[in-house]
C-alpha cells in the first residue's frame, strides 16, 4: 500500500506493507527518516523555512514549515518506537526551479532550515540530493528502509 505525502503534508509508518512517497520536490525539502530497529519511518514535505512569515498559516498547516515540520516527523516516529541515535536521514530537493536567477532563493533557504535545526538538535544527515534545478520524487519502502529518489529525465535509483 502506497502513502502519498503532498505538498506541507506528513506521512508517518511501522506497517511493512506500505511505502511513503512525495512526488515533484522542487524548492521544497523532503526529509525522510527511517528507524531500522523499530521498523518505523517517515516523510515530511515541507515548502519554506520558517513559520514566523505567517503564525496563521503556521498553525493551520505546521507541515509546510521546515521549523515546525521537522520536530513533528521526529516525534511521530519516535511515537512508533524510534530513535534519534539510530535514524537513517535522507534529504531531497531545495532546488531552484523557477528561480534560477537566485533572486529568492527558497531552495538554499529550505536547506539551510534543515541544517540549523540538524545542527542544533546534534542530528546528522545519512545521505542527500540537494539543489540544482531538478525536480526529484522519493520513496521509502517500510519494510526495508530502502530509498529510493527519481530525478526529471533519470530513472529511479536506489540510494
Amino acid at each position: 500500500m502506497k502513502q502519498i505525502v503532498g505538498v506541507a503534508d506528513m506521512k508517518v509508518s511501522n506497517n511493512p506493507a506500505e511505502s511513503i512517497i512525495t512526488y515533484s520536490l522542487g524548492s521544497c525539502i523532503g526529509l525522510v527518516i527511517y528507524d531500522s530497529v523499530a521498523r518505523a519511518g517517515g516523510m515530511l514535505h515541507y515548502m519554506l523555512p520558517e513559520s514566523s512569515i505567517d503564525q496563521g498559516k503556521a498553525s493551520a498547516r505546521p507541515y509546510m514549515f521546515a521549523d515546525s515540520g521537522i520536530p513533528r516527523l521526529f516525534k511521530a516516529v519516535y511515537q512508533l518506537g524510534g530513535a534519534k541515535q539510530r535514524m537513517k536521514i535522507y534529504a531531497a530537493g531545495g532546488a531552484e526551479i523557477l528561480d534560477q536567477k537566485g533572486f529568492f532563493n527558497i531552495g538554499k533557504r529550505n536547506y539551510m532550515a534543515l541544517k540549523k535545526i540538524f545542527f542544533k538538535n546534534n542530528v546528522m544527515i545519512s545521505q542527500q540530493d540537494v539543489g540544482g534545478n531538478v525536480n526529484r520524487t522519493v520513496r521509502i519502502e517500510i519494510a526495508t528502509g530502502d530509498i529510493y529518489v527519481k530525478t526529471s529525465g533519470s530513472k529511479e535509483v536506489k540510494i
